[in-house]
């Protein structure tokens, strides 16, 4: 029997908009209104329902709001790769080429056959954009390609000064003979086994953002574009030597440097499509909900934790230019690991404690629906309860204490999705551990 508030529960079933499909998005594109950064969220990294959703939903914004952007929770150089073929400036033949180059782990996040149908979709829509400056791009927030961005960096210099690429060289050689693992160059580093290679990325990093855009015309190979792109690459060289050697100082201090980086990646996007478009730029991002609900109305605030979503809300310049969306689920599978770097398994999804803000959603007994968070929800929805968060691991025999964390709804998010039974994405490289079920499971023992 649920111990949840039966007012509560009858409120929200009031103030929900149920949705007959995951191309329902009409309530949620009315109640974005004039936000020009639209932040739509996630409760695993490998739900089905959660990609299609979200892609429905900036199809609607690129095409009735006029959206410049879609950013994700993924590496430059990888998103960057997608965006140049979505917006026709490659020889690759599809999407699936495009999505090539997300190689490390997890490859499912961005590999699946979700992510290569808007893929696709954002190709044929810029294909019938006339105008090269209209065309929408797709691009990643995210810190984690040391090497890549180097690599990038050093190819881009080599087109239009091969001075300035011997001078980069020369500086990201201090990487050269250290682990292509970036996380054993931070534990080398952060040991004292190794000097690390701060001062030689913050140089070239000046470089790139002073010297080289004073004296690189506009109209030099590639243009202000690919200048702006190599410049980005140089920011994640810099900040991911950084990430990777305080990875070992503590999870906070590494988290807040990975989501500040993501916002500065957006505010620089940001300018960057203002100045071409000559108006505020429009962007709508992707990531979990650990990123852009507002951490400061989470626990993790109480770890000295902040995240994309608070960046972008203290940043804003007006109230209603930002809109965070949240998306929670009840059960079914999932699409993740069970360790780091491990591959991508089909795993049922435990029904969510009932004392949890997903146990209270599913005692709607409505299966999909959208919920803004305010008026007179707002205040009983800002209650701290538990919420679950699963990313690339699920560890469901110890979910409480890995997968559980307490937050505050309504203060969190500006409103949420909840789909009570969702199914796993679908991987465009399934491993030998990915056993699609034909028949229903039984919780708890899938006999």
């Amino acid at each position: 029997m649920s111990s949840q508030p039966p007012d509560l529960v009858r409120a929200i079933r009031q103030q929900a908009h149920p949705l007959q499909g995951l191309r329902d998005v009409a309530p949620i594109i009315e109640r974005i209104g004039d936000a020009r950064l639209v932040l739509l969220g996630e409760a695993t990294h490998g739900t089905h329902e959660f990609y299609r959703l979200r892609a429905e939903i900036t199809k609607r914004l690129i095409l009735d709001k006029g959206f410049d952007a879609v950013a994700v929770e993924a590496d430059w150089p990888d998103a960057l790769r997608v965006s140049r073929y979505v917006q026709g400036l490659s020889d690759l033949d599809s999407a699936d080429e495009a999505l090539g180059g997300f190689m490390r782990f997890p490859r499912w996040m961005w590999r699946n056959e979700e992510t290569r149908d808007l893929v696709e979709w954002l190709r044929g829509h810029n294909d019938s954009v006339r105008e090269p400056l209209g065309r929408v791009g797709f691009f990643g927030l995210d810190l984690y390609s040391l090497h890549n961005s180097m690599h990038s960096v050093i190819r881009y210099l080599e087109k239009v000064d091969t001075e300035a690429a011997r001078r980069a060289r020369s500086r990201y050689a201090c990487f050269d003979g250290l682990s292509l693992e970036p996380q054993e160059y931070g534990f080398s580093t952060s040991a004292g086994l190794t000097e690390d290679c701060e001062r030689e990325a913050e140089q070239q990093l000046r470089e790139m953002s002073e010297d080289l855009a004073r004296r690189l015309p506009a109209d030099a190979p590639g243009g202000a574009d690919e200048l702006f792109y190599a410049q980005q690459n140089a920011k994640v060289v810099c900040n991911a030597e950084r990430y990777y050697r305080t990875m070992f100082d503590g999870r906070t201090h590494s988290w807040n440097l990975r989501d500040t980086h993501m916002a500065d990646t957006l505010a620089a996007l940001e300018e960057h499509i203002a100045r071409q478009r000559g108006r505020p730029a429009r962007i709508v991002v992707w990531a979990h909900n650990s990123h852009i609900g507002d951490a400061r109305a989470t626990q993790a605030a109480q770890r000295g934790q902040l995240n994309l979503g608070q960046l972008v809300r203290q940043r804003a310049c007006a109230p209603g230019e930002t809109f965070l969306l949240g998306f929670t689920t009840h059960t079914g599978t999932v699409a993740a690991a069970s360790d780091w770097g491990e591959p991508a398994e089909l795993k049922p999804v435990r029904p969510s404690r009932d004392d949890s803000i997903e146990g209270l959603l599913h005692d709607s007994e409505l299966d999909a629906f959208f919920l803004p968070l305010q008026g007179e929800l707002a205040r009983p929805l800002a209650a701290s309860r538990l919420e679950r968060a699963i990313g690339v691991i699920y560890r469901p025999d110890n979910e409480l204490m890995s997968h559980y964390f307490r937050a505050s709804l309504s203060e969190q998010f500006d409103a949420v999705v909840h789909l009570d039974e969702t199914r796993a994405v679908t991987p465009l490289d399934p491993s030998s551990l990915w056993q699609p079920r034909t028949e229903p499971e039984t919780y708890p023992t899938g006999i």
